[in-house]
């Protein structure tokens, strides 16, 4: 099988690369830069903007499956910076697909897209889109989550996966930020500290997304969503205080109420747009609901149709990305 992974050499999409390439398969590439380490792999890596549909188009050529990984995250940016490559570039990679003869689409979103300001607590695939205002990338997944979907037919059998809070050896964001905001006095409780959520251990959102492409097989998936986490949701502050004990830090004891972090984010996201500030403020209400209440969901559906069973216990994972972690100086 002949596949194009879209963001290949980041930090889900390098592991869906390797399984690939322990399968046989021939994997090609596409990101903002060609990557070394990946051709080192055997693997054709590409420059490609993703908003540029002919270039899209001349990747997908040859290819019988594509997993479409690359997209823009975080809380802070215009509408424009993430519609275009989350939207504009989803919709390029379908067109491109149905054009070329790709058989197979599996893409990566995110539990984001349900976002609606309300905890949520084994919430199903059958949660509506959310409409918060409060998140242009949650905004603009659950778009091009939509039109992957709304896309499945006879010639292009489409997937969607959902990995919560992903983490892991060479996480790049989600943890590092953490950790960097705690060393530096920068981090609160928000709320009772008591919430729980979903985390999903790299490798192990990688083997989903070679299940659903092994699914896409089975009619029952076709045009479907799917959440995907270890499936037991962690209380969030104690994990990470043990990561950060286990890192050689202090825990983290001061809270700060919900409602105290809302105003917070509030003033903070005005101020930055009258400011014209890109980077991250240090509070955002949409972060402020996301560390404040539960949000974790049913992985029942991919148990069933995608065969999907977390394989890493958390102990185990833990001591990963501890290790992984502490060699890079955190």
């Amino acid at each position: 099988m002949k596949v194009l992974v879209t963001g290949g050499g980041g930090f889900l999409g390098r592991q869906i690369v390797e399984r690939l390439l322990a399968r046989g398969f021939f994997v090609r590439s596409i990101g903002r830069s060609e990557r070394p380490e990946l051709s080192a792999l055997g693997v054709e890596s590409i420059a490609c903007d993703l908003l540029d549909a002919d270039a899209v188009r001349t990747a997908c050529g040859g290819m019988d499956a594509v997993f479409h990984v690359a997209a823009k995250a975080g809380v802070w940016g215009s509408w424009r910076s993430f519609y275009e490559p989350n939207f504009v570039g989803t919709r390029n990679v379908i067109e491109a697909c149905l054009s070329e003869g790709v058989s197979r689409l599996v893409h990566t979103s995110t539990p984001s897209v349900v976002f609606n300001r309300m905890a949520i607590r084994g919430g199903d695939e059958s949660l509506p889109y959310g409409n918060s205002g409060l998140s242009h990338y949650s905004r603009s997944k659950a778009l091009a989550e939509a039109a992957v979907l709304g896309a499945d037919c006879d010639a292009l059998r489409t997937v969607a996966l959902r990995p919560h809070l992903i983490f892991g050896p060479g996480d790049p964001h989600l943890l590092p930020r953490v950790v960097d905001r705690a060393k530096s006095g920068r981090l609160r409780i928000v709320g009772d500290g008591k919430n729980r959520v979903d985390v999903t251990y790299v490798g192990d959102a990688a083997d989903a997304h070679l299940n659903a492409l092994d699914a896409l097989d089975n009619a029952t998936v076709w045009g479907k969503a799917y959440f995907i986490s270890q499936g037991e949701p962690v209380l969030l502050w104690p994990w990470l205080n043990s990561i950060l004990d286990g890192l050689g830090h202090p825990p983290l004891e001061r809270k700060v109420s919900l409602g105290t972090a809302l105003f917070l984010g509030s003033v903070c996201e005005t101020l930055w747009k009258v400011i014209g500030r890109q980077e991250d403020p240090p509070m955002t209400r949409f972060v402020a609901e996301q560390l404040a209440k539960d949000h974790y969901f049913a992985i029942n559906a991919a148990r069933e149709d995608l065969g999907f069973r977390p394989s890493t216990p958390m102990p185990v994972a833990l001591e990963r990305t501890l290790a992984d972690l502490q060699k890079r100086g955190y």
